[in-house]
């Protein structure tokens, strides 16, 4: 019987990653879907540290801004609807004053920028290669926060100028930490407001964009086919959500399996299969929490965190005492 899939090889594998290494991911929606997986895994991610964003020029100015380091000033904020917003950041930073939003935009970009030295993966998923840039200053934003459309020019970026961005912006970065392994995706998410064909002409740039960038530094960047697994082996709309443009749920977690297959070694593997199995139990929530059963499932439970911590004791497992 023929097999109804197209089989995905998937490319050479980067450096193995471990318990202790720290990832941080950048990029659409998609990029929250992998590192939500390895930290119930007992993996260390920081996810979209200004929020989800979806092209490549937006991640570029996230990434300079947290190498960095350089505080957002109320200038840079704008107010729309009775909120507080930064055309850089995602929604879920706005505040009522500029002062609070300044605060979570600031706290968020300190943790960040603090962790960097600590950086073993960095993980980008572009989502399309549209971007809106501000009419007035021609600036790059990361979100529209509902202001009119008048504002913005809405255009399809190529290859080059892309290249000019992320080629200087990575060099320096690699000076920084020349050991970093970048790993490269782009998003099965379709992006179908002008169409099929104009979504596909999206995701080829994309593609070419990153496969330059694999060609420019061969030792740090790699690519993961998320985009092939999800259009390719799965192809069927049983792995979408509603929309038939958002891959489900059952989709994110067979490619983040995937992932951890090709970017973990076995032995890490086992082990982290084992923290999951931790983790999902510590997350269960019973239906009568005051117990005694549950309190003895509880000590249990912390007697087993306690000895995969002491074999594995740079992973990052839930506390069982604040369930208690």
């Amino acid at each position: 019987m023929t097999a109804l899939s197209t089989p995905i090889t998937l490319p050479p594998a980067p450096p193995s990653l471990s318990f202790g290494d720290l990832i941080l991911s950048l990029g659409s929606c998609f990029s929250e879907h992998i590192p939500s997986y390895l930290q119930a895994g007992g993996m260390e991610a920081l996810i979209n540290p200004f929020g989800t964003q979806y092209n490549p020029l937006s991640i570029a100015r996230t990434l300079s801004r947290i190498l960095e380091g350089k505080p957002f000033e109320g200038k840079e904020l704008i107010q729309h609807g009775g909120l507080y917003h930064s055309l850089l950041h995602h929604g879920a930073f706005s505040r009522v004053t500029s002062g609070e939003t300044l605060e979570a935009i600031n706290t968020s970009l300190c943790g960040a920028h603090t962790q960097l030295p600590r950086l073993r993966y960095l993980l980008l998923t572009w989502g399309t290669s549209y971007v809106y840039r501000l009419r007035e200053t021609g600036e790059v934003v990361s979100n529209c926060h509902k202001l009119p459309e008048r504002l913005f020019i809405r255009e399809r970026v190529e290859v080059p100028p892309l290249l000019s961005v992320w080629t200087p912006l990575l060099r320096e970065l690699l000076e920084l930490q020349p050991s970093l392994q970048l790993i490269l995706t782009v998003s099965p998410v379709r992006h179908l407001r002008d169409g099929a064909h104009a979504n596909t002409l999206s995701k080829a740039t994309l593609h070419l964009f990153t496969e330059e960038l694999q060609r420019l530094f061969p030792d740090n960047v790699h690519y993961f086919p998320a985009y092939e697994l999800v259009l390719d082996e799965l192809r069927d709309y049983r792995f979408y959500a509603e929309d038939m443009a958002h891959p489900s749920t059952l989709t994110q977690r067979l490619v983040a399996e995937r992932f951890v297959g090709w970017a973990l070694d076995e032995p890490t593997q086992r082990a982290f299969a084992e923290a999951q199995r931790i983790t999902s139990e510590l997350r269960h929530r019973p239906l009568h929490a005051s117990t005694e059963a549950h309190t003895q499932r509880l000590e249990r439970l912390s007697a087993r965190v306690r000895d995969f911590l002491s074999r594995y004791p740079l992973a990052k497992l839930p506390s069982p005492e604040s369930h208690l």
